[in-house]
């Protein structure tokens, strides 16, 4: 019986069921728990490590005086698969060199070593949407964006108080600044008694 590959072993574990979805407001992301990466990769190879790599100050991210990004690495049976990671806000933005705290940079690591460990094949698959072009991402941010307006204004439609028309109004928060959806409200507003 022929022996399986590090990434034939890691890259058939189903990582469905620990997988948490992240709306960004533009575009939703799936995330895998680091935690249940780390824990699966030592249960098949209890001999793994992982690095993280400091800058020459020793710390544990790297700058150009604008922005920072941690770099990581997951070493099995020999083999390490480097990755880095901006240090990104709630809406996967990087974050100015000078907000950024050490909280921020650990949840980077965090996700940055599990990055590197789907480059060994677990849980990879969850990450293909992440390297479409820039414009495919835009298309697809755009398609979900289109759709969220469009519940959003069926919603506005139905609305028959400006109680439920506010509740619409805070439901969709993300699209407070889609001129449509104000134009929506603004005009529903306008035809519904006080």
């Amino acid at each position: 019986m022929e022996k399986k590959s590090i990434f034939q072993t890691l890259n058939d574990i189903n990582v469905n069921g620990h997988t948490e979805v992240k709306d960004t407001g533009r575009v939703r992301l799936t995330y895998l728990s680091w935690a249940w990466a780390w824990a699966e990769v030592k249960k098949n190879y209890p001999d793994a490590t992982y690095t993280v790599y400091e800058n020459a100050n020793g710390w544990n991210y790297h700058t150009d005086g604008r922005t920072c990004w941690v770099k990581t690495g997951v070493t099995i049976k020999g083999m390490e698969h480097i990755e880095y990671l901006p240090v990104m806000d709630n809406r996967n933005n990087s974050i100015p060199a000078d907000e950024v705290t050490s909280t921020d940079v650990n949840k980077a690591i965090q996700r940055s070593l599990t990055k590197a460990a789907a480059r060994h094949g677990l849980g990879l698959y969850i990450y293909a949407g992440e390297d479409l072009p820039e414009t495919e991402s835009v298309q697809v941010a755009e398609k979900i964006e289109r759709a969220e307006l469009d519940k959003a204004k069926a919603e506005i439609n139905a609305a028959n108080s400006r109680n439920e028309l506010t509740v619409v109004w805070n439901k969709y928060a993300p699209l407070k600044t889609n001129q449509e959806f104000i134009k929506a409200v603004t005009e529903r507003s306008k035809n519904i008694a006080s």
